[in-house]
């Protein structure tokens, strides 16, 4: 369910700075000693946690969580969190710059004959997939505001994921919506409800598409970065038969 570090993975403007070199390349002054006078691959890449497919801490969020607790790190994150029972939202007829509330998401609970449980990994499939790559991607999707991300979280939810560019409604959209109203809180709405019931997200998922709506298992343990906001992920979806 991850999508590969290349040069569409754009995070906050941020695009990875990637040198890939070829076995030729390496240890050049030693390829006539080497074995089929090879040197080994190896790539530098400067890159943000942010992007690709990653998983946010609630320190990414806020710098406190549970109604004031210190945020906890992505090292820090209790790794019961990401291995579990996955469930999926189809949200891709929600229009761009939507905002889910809590009823959506009981609907849909209702549709797929679902009852949430503690530590289930709630993943949500937006149209903003189709458009990954694309530079309108960005502006694509539907997003979770407060009120959806709190009902998750008090049904014992902690890790929640979405294959668009962030949990959130595409930030285009809340710029306008700040410009007419100048309500502060609609910003970041879902990120922010982390100060309250600390919880983790993916960001850039990919092939939700191919998901049933229940019945397998997410594993998406985070890359260990030390006091980090967000880790890469390898997300995958385990389908028993």
């Amino acid at each position: 369910m991850s999508q590969s570090i290349d040069a569409a993975c754009q995070a906050a403007g941020v695009f990875p700075d990637a040198f890939l070199s070829g076995h030729a390349h390496n240890y050049q002054r030693y390829t006539r000693q080497l074995p089929d006078g090879e040197g080994p691959a190896v790539e530098r890449v400067t890159i943000s946690t942010h992007n690709g497919t990653h998983l946010d801490a609630p320190w990414h969020f806020a710098s406190t969580m549970d109604g004031g607790k210190p945020s906890w790190k992505i090292d820090q994150v209790p790794l019961e969190w990401f291995f579990s029972a996955g469930v999926k939202l189809d949200f891709r007829t929600k229009p761009d710059g939507y905002v889910c509330k809590a009823d959506d998401v009981k609907h849909e609970l209702d549709r797929i004959g679902h009852a949430l449980k503690p530590l289930d990994i709630v993943l949500v499939n937006t149209a903003a997939a189709a458009a990954y790559g694309d530079p309108s991607f960005i502006n694509k999707g539907c997003g979770m505001g407060r009120e959806a991300t709190l009902y998750l979280l008090k049904q014992g939810v902690r890790v929640t994921g979405t294959d668009a560019w962030s949990w959130d409604a595409p930030f285009s959209f809340t710029a306008k919506r700040f410009a007419e109203t100048g309500d502060p809180s609609i910003i970041w709405e879902g990120h922010k409800t982390g100060r309250e019931i600390g919880y983790c997200h993916m960001e850039k998922l990919s092939n939700l598409d191919a998901l049933p709506d229940h019945g397998f298992k997410v594993a998406c343990f985070p890359v260990k970065i030390e006091r980090a906001s967000a880790g890469w992920t390898r997300a995958v979806a385990i389908i028993e038969d």
